[in-house]
């Protein structure tokens, strides 16, 4: 059985194909620009594919309340383009397939659950820290949505020692995506990250502001596993500073055999950067199984 899978992301928008198994068959790339211009093209795409269902991981804030009048929607966002704009219903209305919905981020979360560094878990936090910085809460094998979907990326977090920045954010300033995304490190040291894996200052500053968000994690929601992605994540020596962070912040208060063991609980994306389109897979093949008579 073929699913199709729809990666709604704010500079691009990724369509592929796939099976049960998590494994893509093919994919493509569609620039994020307009509705009018990105949703033919992404239409075109699914149109021919003969597909059982649709999962859409998507860029947010979105609604995902199924009793809402805009559940479906891309709703506030700074792309203004795409506010208020009804995706779930545009595409099914031109492919009249169950769709399954969710952000980009649980995407990514029920990825790496399914399939990837998590698999089989029932309790699990995803942080992807890029553009943006989002999180995806997997509780009691559920994901965590309530009054909309969490929002951790703008949760404050307190100033390091020396860091006169004020932060990026337009909301919040120095929130956790404010003060850690991918734009903040740009604008803070005038250059992009894969420039400045020399100067372990922009490292210190960065695991400091991600293992605030940890901490907050797993006290609040005490996950199984932490998984880092995003294109920050991939400056690997991030990894041992943020454990070590992490340890210190927590000052031994909790004893856990997983905290025991750093290296295997806060850990890097499993899926090859893949882990947002099979978790769209993931999510079309969970429409199918919500159908009635399906099992």
């Amino acid at each position: 059985m073929l699913y199709g899978a729809l990666e709604a992301g704010g500079t691009k928008m990724v369509c592929a194909i796939g099976d049960e198994n998590g494994r893509i068959l093919e994919q493509v790339s569609i620039p994020t620009v307009t509705p009018e211009e990105t949703m033919p093209k992404v239409i075109a795409y699914f149109q021919d594919k003969e597909i059982r269902a649709l999962g859409i991981a998507s860029f947010g804030p979105v609604d995902l309340d199924r009793s809402s009048p805009t559940y479906g929607y891309i709703t506030k966002t700074p792309k203004l383009a795409w506010a208020n704009y009804d995706l779930v219903g545009k595409m099914k209305a031109a492919l009249q397939v169950p769709i399954g919905f969710d952000t980009d981020v649980d995407g990514s979360l029920l990825g790496e659950v399914t399939w990837g560094a998590a698999k089989g878990l029932s309790d699990v936090a995803y942080i992807t820290i890029g553009t943006g910085v989002g999180v995806g809460i997997l509780s009691g094998g559920k994901v965590v949505h309530g009054m909309m979907h969490p929002e951790m990326g703008h949760v404050k977090v307190i100033p390091v020692p020396g860091d006169t920045y004020s932060g990026k954010c337009p909301f919040h300033g120095n929130c956790l995506e404010g003060m850690a995304a991918g734009p903040a490190i740009m604008e803070r040291w005038g250059a992009p990250g894969h420039e400045l894996v020399d100067k372990p200052e922009v490292w210190e500053y960065e695991a400091d502001y991600i293992a605030q968000a940890v901490v907050m994690l797993i006290l609040s929601v005490s996950p199984k596993k932490v998984i880092l992605g995003g294109g920050v994540m991939h400056q690997m020596q991030l990894f041992p500073l943020i454990r070590a962070k992490v340890a210190e912040k927590l000052n031994g208060y909790l004893v856990t055999k997983e905290l025991d063991n750093p290296d295997q609980y806060i850990v890097p994306a499993g899926c090859n950067d893949d882990q947002g389109i099979m978790g769209a897979i993931k999510l079309a093949m969970d429409a199918v199984r919500e159908l009635p008579g399906c099992w």
